[in-house]
């Protein structure tokens, strides 16, 4: 009897083993990154009475909110930004180290995204001829396709190109954008040799058009924009070229041939594309497959409108207002098609913003501009008087300068030297740069995932320039008397939202500094999947598989 219980014990305990250790992993179907361009941490709060239940406040509440999130390297761009966070590394490794740069070897500024040797798929324009081939490291959408030998679909979307094409990373499906001189969706032929059906039938109802027939008014009552600067203010673009900057707006004075453009300036350049996002979950049946699929979004007409009417306009208010209405629509989307639950997403953005300079001057605020044309001349006449020749500087872009080393070399100088002399002439000239750096004080030290040197984690050795400096607080290229601009190293760029939702992801608020740098080894882990190749953030969330 004794030995018949131990031989029960055995085989129950051998089936139990191999009914433990045979569990598939658990793993989402479908995980979506949502980007929201320009988007500041404070429009979480500032505009949450005006929003409804299943947008922001649904992803707030329901799910993991990092309120200390920002940004580790300048610049804070958006070509940078959305790399950040799909890659879970700073410029220094994945090497896109703003949107344009002058690229040495070439001697001329260059796109990001850009890539002659591809043609545009939906246009005949130039407009896409883009590819990701500038983008040195991997993204958390290719770890996935890695992950599954190619089984996960991977779908990336924005208004942008570098904003689909850079979170698509180098093995998406496809990566769709706007075509500003059409209105429509398009790809390139490094993704596709025609567009699907779906895309065709979805650019045959011509949206944009009938968006351009309509006027953008406000979401509420005038009462609920008194957070917000006057709606007539000086700080404002004169966009739709009205003689005027207040509500409504419409496009009846808008040139023809640059209405789809401005278009992009409106929430109905969000609208557009939260559409298009709902026709490529159901068309491309995301979330639908043994393996799990990669829904990547940004929306692009926060930074487009940021930039015209700055951070504290009526405009920049109701297009959260609105923003937050389809966010909570396409979660209705994820829900009906992947069910609750069984989606994991995450929502963050490429940066953040300045309040509009010229507000900030009015009411005696730091605020100011640095105009690198003057900087330059005087750079050149320095040169000419210490080392006899004006043509020792190649460029100065990205707060960098890059100096000619055929010049330095035909002239027997000692780089060392001539960096040392343009950084100390800096330095005791201008008292508007808070840093400069030399290549010789970034070369051979690595970045870390916290903001010890944002300079450093936005210096790529191979691409960037020789020098490269910062500027005060709320110091811009140029003093901005309207709109606003990014790119500084300061809370007002680099601190964003940070929010996971859906699958396993617990209902917390958490206060602890996190970075950008941390979202991709997140999704990773959770997904238990090797993170992007160049990644130095570290995963977030504890949970439990249930």
């Amino acid at each position: 009897m004794k030995r018949t219980a131990n031989t029960l014990f055995i085989i129950f305990f051998i089936l139990f083993t191999n009914l433990l250790f045979s569990q598939p992993v658990q793993r989402p179907k479908l995980v979506v990154g949502i980007v929201i361009d320009q988007m500041r941490y404070d429009y979480l709060y500032r505009f949450k009475p005006y929003y409804g239940k299943g947008g922001f406040n649904r992803l707030m509440n329901d799910g993991t909110n990092f309120t200390f999130a920002h940004f580790n390297y300048v610049p804070t761009y958006t070509a940078p930004g959305h790399t950040c966070v799909y890659t879970g590394s700073t410029p220094f490794y994945h090497g896109i180290i703003a949107n344009d740069w002058y690229d040495k070897q070439s001697k001329k500024m260059i796109y990001c995204v850009k890539d002659p040797s591809e043609k545009s798929v939906g246009s005949d324009d130039d407009q896409g001829q883009m590819s990701p081939k500038r983008l040195l490291a991997t993204t958390i959408t290719d770890q996935i396709k890695l992950a599954t030998n190619g089984a996960s679909k991977v779908i990336s979307i924005s208004l942008k190109d570098r904003a689909a094409i850079l979170p698509g990373g180098h093995w998406a499906n496809a990566s769709y954008w706007y075509d500003n001189k059409t209105g429509s969706f398009i790809s390139s032929t490094y993704y596709m040799k025609a567009l699907p059906e779906w895309v065709n039938k979805f650019n045959s109802e011509r949206l944009a058009d009938k968006y351009l027939s309509e006027k953008w008014t406000l979401s509420k009552p005038v009462s609920d924009y008194q957070i917000c600067a006057p709606d007539e203010a000086p700080y404002e673009k004169d966009v739709f070229s009205e003689g005027k900057t207040s509500f409504p707006h419409s496009f009846a004075n808008v040139k023809p041939d640059s209405k789809y453009a401005i278009l992009e300036s409106t929430p109905f350049g969000n609208q557009i594309v939260e559409e298009f996002v709902k026709a490529a979950l159901k068309n491309e049946k995301l979330g639908e497959g043994k393996a799990t699929d990669f829904l990547a979004v940004s929306f692009s007409s926060t930074d487009f409108i940021g930039h015209a009417y700055g951070t504290n306009s009526f405009e920049i208010e109701d297009t959260y207002i609105k923003l937050d209405e389809q966010i909570a629509d396409l979660l209705k989307a994820l829900d009906k098609q992947v069910g609750k639950g069984n989606y994991l997403l995450f929502l963050t953005a490429d940066h953040a913003a300045l309040e509009t300079p010229g507000f900030l001057k009015e009411h005696h605020l730091p605020a100011g501009d640095f105009n690198y044309k003057i900087v330059r001349d005087s750079l050149k006449s320095f040169a000419e008087r210490n080392f006899d020749t004006g043509s020792l500087i190649e460029n100065v872009s990205n707060n960098q300068i890059f100096f000619n080393r055929r010049v330095i070399h035909e002239k027997s100088l000692n780089m060392h030297t001539v960096e040392q002399k343009f950084a100390d002439y800096l330095r005791d000239n201008y008292p508007e740069i808070a840093s400069v750096f030399t290549r010789d004080e970034l070369e051979g030290k690595t970045p870390a995932r916290t903001s010890t040197n944002l300079t450093l984690n936005g210096f790529n050795p191979a691409r960037s320039g020789d020098i490269a400096v910062t500027l005060q607080p709320a110091y811009v290229p140029e003093l901005l008397k309207q709109g606003t601009t990014h790119g500084a190293p300061y809370a007002y760029d680099t601190h964003v939202p940070m929010l996971f939702y859906g699958w396993h992801v617990p209902i917390q608020t958490v206060n602890k500094p996190v970075y950008t740098v941390d979202i991709a080894p997140t999704i990773a882990d959770m997904l238990k999947i090797t993170e992007p190749d160049a990644c130095i953030g570290i995963p977030l969330i504890n949970f439990n598989h249930h």
